[in-house]
């Protein structure tokens, strides 16, 4: 089964695609929203996609500016481009339960969240398990939002593993 899970942005969204059994990554990226929502529409692996995650928005009362509205906007966006593609709904999924997943608080930060990942993943490798052109890691070619995608990724195929286990 493979799962596609997007971190969405104002402008740019990082995405990652991975193994639901391994939850290796298979193809990642950050790209622009455009860039993105053509790609799932038409020349994504579609037929390939079992399941996808997009992060959701959530409001603990504070002021937010015009990029959390233009990032909901897209959020929508992406909504609808999935269902019109695989005919079936992405979940949504806020960022409290993935930071508890994967560090067992809800204080954690993006740098915990990463740590957590490498350490579940690449222990004791160097360069946060990206290694080398030479020699690539499990993490080769992240940066910034994919690894918050990655997170999403992983979280999504664990509960769902976690469901059917249960059932």
């Amino acid at each position: 089964m493979r799962i596609l899970a997007i971190d969405p942005g104002n402008t740019e969204s990082g995405w990652v695609i991975i193994d639901a059994d391994t939850c290796r990554p298979l193809h990642f990226g950050k790209d622009s929203n455009v860039t993105l929502r053509e790609s799932l529409l038409f020349a994504s692996p579609k037929d390939d996609l079992d399941h996808v995650a997009i992060e959701m928005v959530a409001s603990y009362g504070m002021a937010v500016g015009a990029d959390v509205f233009e990032t909901c906007v897209w959020i929508g966006r992406y909504i609808e481009t999935v269902e019109r593609v695989t005919g079936t709904e992405p979940d949504l999924v806020k960022r409290h339960p993935v930071k508890v997943h994967h560090c067992h608080s809800a204080k954690a930060k993006d740098s915990n969240i990463t740590q957590a990942l490498v350490d579940r993943f690449a222990p004791g490798q160097p360069n946060h398990g990206k290694g080398t052109k030479a020699a690539p890691g499990w993490f080769y070619g992240f940066r910034a939002d994919v690894w918050q995608a990655y997170a999403l990724a992983v979280y999504t195929a664990d509960t769902l593993t976690a469901r059917d286990g249960a059932a």
